[in-house]
């Protein structure tokens, strides 16, 4: 099982990106889907996320502007981020908890990182 996310870069403040990571082998069930990050300096914070039956929770410092969904047909979580601030500069990282096929077990999944960089 693999988590492959994209769509990080360099944005002007207010601009907006939107994340995605999408998750590939021999799953059997995807239960909570989620979006950390880490900027510089600081240690790793919840970002976002979402169960399988939909409830969602945000990050103060992100509610109103980032918005979390999921396309599980797709097995997909996606991060859209409006309004961004240079304090949202950081390493996101998505994070998936996943059942494989053969297994009752949930085991919890960590993407690549990618880079978001918010700045004039």
């Amino acid at each position: 099982v693999q988590l492959q996310a994209s769509g990080g870069g360099l944005v002007q403040p207010g601009g907006s990106l939107r994340l995605s990571c999408a998750a590939s082998g021999r799953i059997s069930v995807i239960n909570d889907m989620g979006w950390y990050r880490v900027a510089p300096g600081k240690q790793r914070e919840l970002v976002a996320r979402v169960s399988s039956s939909g409830n969602i929770n945000y990050a103060d410092s992100v509610k109103g502007r980032f918005s979390i969904s999921r396309d599980n047909a797709k097995k997909t979580v996606y991060l859209q981020m409006n309004s961004l601030k240079p304090e949202d500069t950081a390493v996101y990282y998505c994070n998936v908890d996943v059942v494989r096929y053969g297994s009752i077990y949930s085991v919890n999944m960590w993407g690549q990182g990618t880079q978001v960089t918010v700045s004039s």
